[in-house]
Protein backbone atom coordinates (compact mmCIF):
# COMPACT_ATOMS: atom_id res chain seq x y z
CA UNK A 1 0.00 0.00 0.00
CA UNK A 2 1.18 3.51 -0.89
CA UNK A 3 0.07 6.62 0.97
CA UNK A 4 -0.78 9.76 -0.99
CA UNK A 5 -1.09 13.22 0.56
CA UNK A 6 -3.44 15.32 -1.58
CA UNK A 7 -3.23 18.98 -0.64
CA UNK A 8 -6.16 21.14 -1.68
CA UNK A 9 -8.19 17.97 -2.04
CA UNK A 10 -11.51 19.66 -1.26
CA UNK A 11 -11.10 22.02 -4.21
CA UNK A 12 -12.12 21.54 -7.82
CA UNK A 13 -9.36 19.44 -9.39
CA UNK A 14 -8.18 17.82 -6.15
CA UNK A 15 -11.67 16.57 -5.32
CA UNK A 16 -12.14 15.11 -8.80
CA UNK A 17 -8.77 13.39 -8.43
CA UNK A 18 -9.76 11.88 -5.08
CA UNK A 19 -13.16 10.74 -6.35
CA UNK A 20 -11.47 8.85 -9.18
CA UNK A 21 -8.39 7.48 -7.45
CA UNK A 22 -9.99 6.19 -4.24
CA UNK A 23 -12.05 3.93 -6.52
CA UNK A 24 -9.29 3.11 -8.99
CA UNK A 25 -6.75 2.15 -6.32
CA UNK A 26 -8.59 0.54 -3.37
CA UNK A 27 -5.30 -0.77 -1.94
CA UNK A 28 -3.74 2.70 -1.75
CA UNK A 29 -4.53 5.22 0.98
CA UNK A 30 -5.41 8.85 0.25
CA UNK A 31 -5.01 11.64 2.80
CA UNK A 32 -6.72 14.91 1.97
CA UNK A 33 -5.37 18.10 3.52
CA UNK A 34 -7.38 21.27 2.98
CA UNK A 35 -8.01 24.45 4.97
CA UNK A 36 -11.60 24.60 3.63
CA UNK A 37 -11.76 28.04 2.05
CA UNK A 38 -14.78 29.37 0.13
CA UNK A 39 -13.81 27.09 -2.80
CA UNK A 40 -14.16 23.83 -0.83
CA UNK A 41 -16.80 21.23 -1.73
CA UNK A 42 -18.23 20.26 1.64
CA UNK A 43 -20.98 17.85 0.56
CA UNK A 44 -18.74 15.78 -1.69
CA UNK A 45 -16.06 15.70 1.01
CA UNK A 46 -18.60 14.08 3.34
CA UNK A 47 -19.07 11.28 0.80
CA UNK A 48 -15.34 10.72 0.52
CA UNK A 49 -15.03 10.40 4.29
CA UNK A 50 -17.14 7.23 4.11
CA UNK A 51 -14.42 5.42 2.15
CA UNK A 52 -12.02 3.11 3.97
CA UNK A 53 -8.96 4.26 2.01
CA UNK A 54 -9.49 7.97 2.70
CA UNK A 55 -9.01 10.37 5.60
CA UNK A 56 -9.20 14.13 5.98
CA UNK A 57 -7.19 16.73 7.86
CA UNK A 58 -8.31 20.34 8.05
CA UNK A 59 -5.07 22.31 7.91
CA UNK A 60 -3.17 25.03 6.09
CA UNK A 61 -0.14 23.99 4.01
CA UNK A 62 1.66 27.01 5.47
CA UNK A 63 1.48 25.53 8.98
CA UNK A 64 4.88 23.90 9.52
CA UNK A 65 4.07 22.22 12.84
CA UNK A 66 0.87 20.63 11.56
CA UNK A 67 2.59 19.25 8.50
CA UNK A 68 5.46 17.93 10.55
CA UNK A 69 3.08 16.06 12.86
CA UNK A 70 1.12 14.72 9.89
CA UNK A 71 4.21 13.33 8.19
CA UNK A 72 5.42 11.77 11.44
CA UNK A 73 2.09 10.02 11.91
CA UNK A 74 1.15 8.95 8.38
CA UNK A 75 4.49 7.92 6.76
CA UNK A 76 3.54 9.46 3.40
CA UNK A 77 4.96 8.13 0.12
CA UNK A 78 3.65 10.67 -2.43
CA UNK A 79 2.58 14.30 -2.24
CA UNK A 80 0.42 15.90 -4.93
CA UNK A 81 0.08 19.64 -4.39
CA UNK A 82 -3.24 20.86 -5.74
CA UNK A 83 -3.52 23.55 -3.04
CA UNK A 84 -3.53 27.02 -4.57
CA UNK A 85 -5.27 30.34 -4.82
CA UNK A 86 -6.25 30.52 -8.49
CA UNK A 87 -8.59 33.43 -9.25
CA UNK A 88 -6.68 35.82 -11.53
CA UNK A 89 -9.00 38.77 -10.88
CA UNK A 90 -8.54 38.46 -7.12
CA UNK A 91 -4.75 38.24 -7.55
CA UNK A 92 -4.80 41.53 -9.45
CA UNK A 93 -6.69 43.24 -6.62
CA UNK A 94 -4.58 41.78 -3.78
CA UNK A 95 -1.80 39.26 -4.32
CA UNK A 96 -0.84 38.66 -0.67
CA UNK A 97 -2.70 35.36 -0.20
CA UNK A 98 -1.43 34.14 -3.57
CA UNK A 99 2.18 34.66 -2.56
CA UNK A 100 1.54 33.07 0.84
CA UNK A 101 -0.29 29.95 -0.34
CA UNK A 102 1.18 29.34 -3.78
CA UNK A 103 4.82 30.11 -3.00
CA UNK A 104 5.38 29.95 0.74
CA UNK A 105 2.96 27.03 1.16
CA UNK A 106 4.82 25.09 -1.51
CA UNK A 107 8.10 25.85 0.25
CA UNK A 108 6.75 24.48 3.56
CA UNK A 109 5.60 21.30 1.81
CA UNK A 110 8.98 20.86 0.14
CA UNK A 111 10.78 21.25 3.47
CA UNK A 112 8.73 18.56 5.18
CA UNK A 113 9.03 16.25 2.16
CA UNK A 114 12.79 16.66 2.26
CA UNK A 115 12.89 16.04 6.01
CA UNK A 116 10.90 12.81 6.00
CA UNK A 117 11.75 11.49 2.53
CA UNK A 118 9.11 10.69 -0.07
CA UNK A 119 8.98 8.79 -3.33
CA UNK A 120 7.76 11.81 -5.30
CA UNK A 121 6.50 15.38 -4.93
CA UNK A 122 4.20 16.46 -7.74
CA UNK A 123 3.42 20.11 -8.33
CA UNK A 124 0.14 20.89 -10.11
CA UNK A 125 0.76 24.00 -12.21
CA UNK A 126 -0.87 25.87 -15.09
CA UNK A 127 -0.35 26.82 -18.73
CA UNK A 128 -0.52 30.44 -17.60
CA UNK A 129 3.12 30.32 -16.47
CA UNK A 130 4.09 30.49 -20.17
CA UNK A 131 2.24 33.76 -20.64
CA UNK A 132 0.28 34.60 -23.80
CA UNK A 133 0.77 33.09 -27.24
CA UNK A 134 0.03 35.04 -30.41
CA UNK A 135 -2.60 33.69 -32.77
CA UNK A 136 -0.18 32.25 -35.32
CA UNK A 137 2.49 31.11 -32.85
CA UNK A 138 3.04 27.38 -32.21
CA UNK A 139 1.78 25.85 -28.99
CA UNK A 140 4.11 26.01 -26.00
CA UNK A 141 6.34 23.03 -25.28
CA UNK A 142 7.87 22.16 -21.92
CA UNK A 143 11.16 23.71 -23.13
CA UNK A 144 9.70 27.17 -23.67
CA UNK A 145 10.62 29.89 -21.18
CA UNK A 146 8.21 31.01 -18.50
CA UNK A 147 6.68 34.45 -18.95
CA UNK A 148 3.92 34.98 -16.36
CA UNK A 149 1.98 38.22 -16.75
CA UNK A 150 -0.21 38.51 -13.64
CA UNK A 151 0.28 37.93 -9.90
CA UNK A 152 -1.45 34.53 -9.99
CA UNK A 153 0.63 33.08 -12.81
CA UNK A 154 3.78 34.66 -11.34
CA UNK A 155 3.09 32.90 -8.02
CA UNK A 156 2.66 29.55 -9.79
CA UNK A 157 5.88 30.09 -11.74
CA UNK A 158 7.64 30.96 -8.48
CA UNK A 159 6.38 27.75 -6.91
CA UNK A 160 7.76 25.78 -9.84
CA UNK A 161 11.16 27.39 -9.40
CA UNK A 162 11.20 26.30 -5.77
CA UNK A 163 10.28 22.74 -6.76
CA UNK A 164 13.11 22.65 -9.30
CA UNK A 165 15.47 24.19 -6.74
CA UNK A 166 14.77 21.47 -4.17
CA UNK A 167 15.21 18.82 -6.84
CA UNK A 168 18.58 20.17 -7.99
CA UNK A 169 19.95 21.07 -4.55
CA UNK A 170 18.64 18.27 -2.36
CA UNK A 171 17.81 15.54 -4.86
CA UNK A 172 14.10 15.63 -3.97
CA UNK A 173 12.20 13.49 -6.50
CA UNK A 174 9.71 15.72 -8.31
CA UNK A 175 7.46 16.10 -11.32
CA UNK A 176 5.39 19.07 -12.52
CA UNK A 177 2.27 19.22 -14.68
CA UNK A 178 1.06 22.33 -16.50
CA UNK A 179 -2.54 22.00 -17.57
CA UNK A 180 -4.79 24.15 -19.70
CA UNK A 181 -8.13 25.53 -18.45
CA UNK A 182 -10.06 22.81 -16.63
CA UNK A 183 -13.84 22.51 -16.58
CA UNK A 184 -16.25 19.98 -15.12
CA UNK A 185 -18.09 19.07 -11.90
CA UNK A 186 -17.32 20.68 -8.51
CA UNK A 187 -15.81 23.85 -10.00
CA UNK A 188 -16.36 27.11 -8.12
CA UNK A 189 -18.78 29.61 -9.65
CA UNK A 190 -16.06 32.27 -9.91
CA UNK A 191 -14.66 30.44 -12.96
CA UNK A 192 -15.82 31.19 -16.50
CA UNK A 193 -17.80 28.10 -17.53
CA UNK A 194 -19.67 27.52 -14.23
CA UNK A 195 -20.28 31.27 -13.89
CA UNK A 196 -21.86 31.44 -17.33
CA UNK A 197 -23.85 28.25 -16.79
CA UNK A 198 -25.23 29.62 -13.51
CA UNK A 199 -26.08 32.95 -15.16
CA UNK A 200 -27.85 31.22 -18.04
CA UNK A 201 -29.79 28.90 -15.72
CA UNK A 202 -30.98 31.97 -13.84
CA UNK A 203 -31.96 33.69 -17.11
CA UNK A 204 -29.24 36.33 -16.75
CA UNK A 205 -27.12 37.70 -19.58
CA UNK A 206 -23.55 36.36 -19.73
CA UNK A 207 -20.79 38.92 -18.92
CA UNK A 208 -17.98 38.76 -21.49
CA UNK A 209 -14.59 40.41 -20.96
CA UNK A 210 -13.46 42.88 -23.63
CA UNK A 211 -14.40 41.77 -27.13
CA UNK A 212 -14.72 38.08 -26.21
CA UNK A 213 -11.99 36.95 -28.60
CA UNK A 214 -9.47 35.75 -26.01
CA UNK A 215 -8.61 32.09 -26.62
CA UNK A 216 -8.26 29.30 -24.09
CA UNK A 217 -7.63 25.57 -24.45
CA UNK A 218 -10.24 23.59 -22.50
CA UNK A 219 -9.54 20.32 -20.70
CA UNK A 220 -12.13 18.13 -18.99
CA UNK A 221 -11.06 17.88 -15.34
CA UNK A 222 -11.23 14.07 -15.18
CA UNK A 223 -8.84 13.81 -18.13
CA UNK A 224 -6.42 16.04 -16.24
CA UNK A 225 -6.69 13.79 -13.17
CA UNK A 226 -5.88 10.68 -15.21
CA UNK A 227 -2.87 12.46 -16.72
CA UNK A 228 -1.58 13.52 -13.30
CA UNK A 229 -1.93 9.94 -12.07
CA UNK A 230 0.17 8.69 -14.99
CA UNK A 231 2.85 11.32 -14.35
CA UNK A 232 3.09 10.64 -10.62
CA UNK A 233 3.35 6.88 -11.06
CA UNK A 234 5.28 6.62 -14.34
CA UNK A 235 6.69 10.02 -15.28
CA UNK A 236 10.41 10.69 -15.32
CA UNK A 237 11.90 12.24 -12.21
CA UNK A 238 12.61 15.96 -12.56
CA UNK A 239 10.42 16.41 -15.65
CA UNK A 240 7.59 18.76 -16.64
CA UNK A 241 4.57 17.56 -18.62
CA UNK A 242 2.02 19.70 -20.43
CA UNK A 243 -1.61 18.51 -20.20
CA UNK A 244 -3.91 20.09 -22.79
CA UNK A 245 -7.37 19.37 -24.09
CA UNK A 246 -6.83 20.29 -27.74
CA UNK A 247 -9.91 22.54 -27.59
CA UNK A 248 -8.84 26.11 -28.32
CA UNK A 249 -11.91 28.33 -28.36
CA UNK A 250 -12.66 32.02 -28.00
CA UNK A 251 -14.77 33.11 -25.06
CA UNK A 252 -17.56 34.01 -27.47
CA UNK A 253 -17.52 30.46 -28.85
CA UNK A 254 -17.90 29.10 -25.31
CA UNK A 255 -20.78 31.49 -24.64
CA UNK A 256 -22.46 30.41 -27.87
CA UNK A 257 -22.19 26.70 -26.99
CA UNK A 258 -23.67 27.23 -23.52
CA UNK A 259 -26.53 29.34 -24.86
CA UNK A 260 -27.31 26.79 -27.57
CA UNK A 261 -27.32 23.92 -25.10
CA UNK A 262 -29.74 25.80 -22.84
CA UNK A 263 -31.86 27.01 -25.79
CA UNK A 264 -31.30 30.67 -25.09
CA UNK A 265 -30.85 33.48 -27.67
CA UNK A 266 -27.40 33.53 -29.27
CA UNK A 267 -26.94 37.20 -28.30
CA UNK A 268 -27.81 36.67 -24.62
CA UNK A 269 -24.52 38.18 -23.44
CA UNK A 270 -23.04 41.62 -22.80
CA UNK A 271 -19.51 42.96 -22.86
CA UNK A 272 -17.81 44.22 -19.69
CA UNK A 273 -14.54 46.03 -19.06
CA UNK A 274 -11.60 43.83 -19.95
CA UNK A 275 -9.33 42.35 -17.28
CA UNK A 276 -6.07 44.20 -16.67
CA UNK A 277 -3.24 42.56 -18.60
CA UNK A 278 -5.64 40.00 -20.08
CA UNK A 279 -3.57 37.33 -21.87
CA UNK A 280 -4.83 36.78 -25.40
CA UNK A 281 -4.24 33.07 -25.94
CA UNK A 282 -2.96 30.00 -24.11
CA UNK A 283 -1.92 26.94 -26.08
CA UNK A 284 -0.09 23.73 -25.09
CA UNK A 285 1.81 21.15 -27.08
CA UNK A 286 1.13 17.75 -25.45
CA UNK A 287 3.41 15.53 -27.56
CA UNK A 288 5.64 14.73 -24.59
CA UNK A 289 2.99 13.15 -22.35
CA UNK A 290 1.45 11.37 -25.33
CA UNK A 291 4.74 9.92 -26.54
CA UNK A 292 6.16 9.01 -23.12
CA UNK A 293 3.07 7.97 -21.18
CA UNK A 294 0.45 7.27 -23.85
CA UNK A 295 -2.01 9.87 -22.52
CA UNK A 296 -4.58 11.64 -24.66
CA UNK A 297 -7.74 13.48 -23.60
CA UNK A 298 -10.76 11.19 -23.81
CA UNK A 299 -13.66 13.62 -23.40
CA UNK A 300 -14.95 15.40 -26.50
CA UNK A 301 -15.56 19.04 -25.59
CA UNK A 302 -19.25 19.35 -26.45
CA UNK A 303 -20.06 16.20 -24.51
CA UNK A 304 -17.99 17.35 -21.54
CA UNK A 305 -19.72 20.73 -21.59
CA UNK A 306 -23.12 19.05 -21.78
CA UNK A 307 -22.30 16.90 -18.74
CA UNK A 308 -21.02 19.95 -16.87
CA UNK A 309 -24.24 21.87 -17.59
CA UNK A 310 -26.25 18.89 -16.36
CA UNK A 311 -24.20 18.76 -13.15
CA UNK A 312 -24.81 22.43 -12.34
CA UNK A 313 -28.44 22.22 -13.39
CA UNK A 314 -28.95 19.46 -10.82
CA UNK A 315 -27.32 21.40 -7.99
CA UNK A 316 -29.78 22.70 -5.44
CA UNK A 317 -28.24 26.19 -5.47
CA UNK A 318 -30.06 26.87 -8.73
Amino acid sequence: MSKFLITGGAGFIGLNYLMIMTEKYPDDYFICLDCLTYAANYDELKELKKKKNFCFYKADICNKDTLDSLFQKEKIDYVINFAAESDVDKSIIDSDVFIRTNIYGTKVLLDVCRKYGIRRFHQVSTDEVYGPALLNEPSFTEKDKLNPTNPYSASKAGAEMLVFGYHQTYGLPITISRSSNNYGPYQNLEKLIPLWISKALNNSSLPVYGNGLNIRDWLYVKDNCQAIDLIVRNGRNGEVYNIGGGNEKTNLEIADLILKELKLPSDFYHFVQDRKGHDFRYSLNTDKITNELGWKPSKEFKQGLRETILYFRNKSCF
